[in-house]
C-alpha cells in the first residue's frame, strides 16, 4: 500500500492523508500500483503555509504576551481583593500566557517547513499545551460571561450564588476537565521521519486519522459548541437586560451620568465579545470541521470529493488558523483593562441601601 507525495521537490509515499506531507495527496486504501494514481492524487500548494504561520504567530506572540503579561501583573501585584471576577479573569490570562508560550516552537517549525527539530516527546508536550490551553480560554471565557449573566439579570440571588470560593472550585474543576480532555492528544500527536525531515503532526499519523477524528468532533461539541451556544445565549439576555427601560434606576439616581455611560459600555462590551467570540473560534472550528469530514470522505470514496474542494477545504482551515490564536490578545483588552472603568464608575455607592449593595456587586461582573 503506497502514495506519492511531492514534499520539497522531492517525491515520497505515503499510505493515506495527513498533515504534512500526508496531507498532499490522498489514496485508496487497496491501491497496490501507480497506475491508477491520477484518480487518488491530489496535489496542494500551501507554501503560503510558511509565510502566514510564521507572521501571524510572531504577531500574536510579541502583542499577545505583552498584553497577558500586563494583565497579570495588574491581578497579581495591584488588584488587593479577588473577586469572583478577578479569578476567573486570572485563569483566562494564564490560559492565554501558556498558549502563547507554544507559539515559539510552531513558529520556528512552520517557518523551517516543517521540519521539527526537537524529540517525540516534545512535540507531544506542544501540541497538547497548544490545545489545552486554546479550549482553556473558551471555557473560561463561558464562565466569565456566566458570571456576568447571574450578576446583570439576578443581581439579588446572585449575591448569595456567587462567591470568590465557588469560583475558585469551578476553575480547579475547569482545569481538570480541560486536562483530561486534552490527555489524548499526547497518545495521538507524534512524529515522522521522512528522507532526513521531521513530521511533527498537528493531528496524527495517517493510520490514525479515522480515531483522531471522532475524538476531534467530540472535543469540538463539549468544548466549543456547548459553550459557545452558552456564551451566545447569556450575552443575548444581558444586553436584553441592559437595554431594558427599568434597569439600572437606582444607579441612575444615585450615580447620575456616570452609572448611564457604565450600562452603555457595558452593552458595547458584550457586543464586542460576542464579536470576537464569532470571528476568532467559530471559523476556526467550522472549516477545521469541513477538513476533516471531506478528509474522511475522500479516504473512503475519492470520486466523492474533489481535489479542489479538499484542497479549499485545507486552505480555509489554515487561514483561520491566526483568527484563534488572535484571541489571546483580545481577552486582556477585553475583560481587563477596559473593565477597571467600569468597576471604577460602579462601585461609589451607598452601602446602607439593599439596592445600592445590589449595584455594588453588579460593578463587579462588569
Amino acid at each position: 500500500m503506497i502514495s506519492l507525495v511531492i514534499w520539497r521537490r522531492r517525491i515520497y509515499f505515503w499510505p493515506y492523508l495527513g498533515d504534512f506531507p500526508a496531507e498532499m495527496a490522498t489514496f485508496d486504501n487497496n491501491m497496490t500500483n501507480l497506475t491508477n494514481v491520477s484518480a487518488f492524487y491530489c496535489h496542494f500548494n500551501e507554501h503560503f503555509k510558511y509565510i502566514l504561520l510564521p507572521v501571524s504567530y510572531t504577531l500574536v506572540f510579541v502583542i499577545g504576551l505583552a498584553l497577558n503579561a500586563t494583565a497579570l501583573y495588574v491581578i497579581v501585584f495591584r488588584t488587593k481583593r479577588w473577586k469572583p471576577s478577578t479569578i476567573y479573569m486570572f485563569n483566562l490570562t494564564m490560559c492565554d500566557t501558556l498558549y502563547i508560550l507554544t507559539l515559539p516552537f510552531l513558529i520556528y517549525y512552520y517557518a523551517d517547513e516543517n521540519d521539527w527539530p526537537f524529540s517525540e516527546p516534545f512535540c507531544k508536550l506542544i501540541r497538547f499545551l497548544f490545545y489545552t490551553n486554546l479550549y482553556g480560554s473558551i471555557l473560561f471565557l463561558c464562565c466569565i460571561s456566566l458570571h456576568r449573566f447571574v450578576g446583570i439579570c439576578y443581581p439579588v440571588r446572585s449575591l448569595y450564588w456567587v462567591s470568590a470560593r465557588r469560583a475558585k472550585l469551578v476553575s480547579v474543576a475547569l482545569w481538570a476537565f480541560v486536562l483530561f480532555c486534552q490527555s489524548p492528544i499526547l497518545y495521538f500527536s507524534r512524529i515522522r521521519d521522512v528522507e532526513g525531515e521531521r513530521i511533527c503532526y498537528d493531528t496524527t499519523s495517517p493510520e490514525l486519522f479515522n480515531d483522531f477524528l471522532v475524538y476531534s468532533s467530540a472535543v469540538s461539541v463539549l468544548m466549543f459548541a456547548l459553550p459557545f451556544i452558552v456564551v451566545m445565549v447569556c450575552n443575548g439576555l444581558m444586553v436584553r437586560k441592559l437595554l431594558a427601560p427599568g434597569w439600572g434606576s437606582e444607579g441612575a439616581e444615585r450615580g447620575g451620568l456616570s452609572a448611564q455611560r457604565s450600562k452603555q459600555k457595558s452593552v458595547k462590551m458584550i457586543i464586542i465579545v460576542l464579536a470576537a467570540f464569532m470571528l476568532c473560534f467559530l471559523p476556526f472550528h467550522l472549516n477545521r470541521s469541513l477538513y476533516y469530514s471531506l478528509r474522511y470522505l475522500r479516504q473512503v470514496d475519492p470520486s466523492q470529493i474533489s481535489c479542489k474542494l479538499l484542497e479549499a477545504s485545507s486552505v480555509a482551515y489554515k487561514v483561520t488558523r491566526p483568527l484563534a490564536s488572535a484571541n489571546s490578545c483580545v481577552d486582556p483588552i477585553l475583560y481587563f483593562l477596559a473593565g477597571q472603568d467600569v468597576r471604577s464608575s460602579l462601585t461609589k455607592k451607598n452601602k446602607s441601601s439593599k439596592s445600592t449593595s445590589v449595584s455594588q456587586h453588579l460593578a463587579t461582573q462588569l
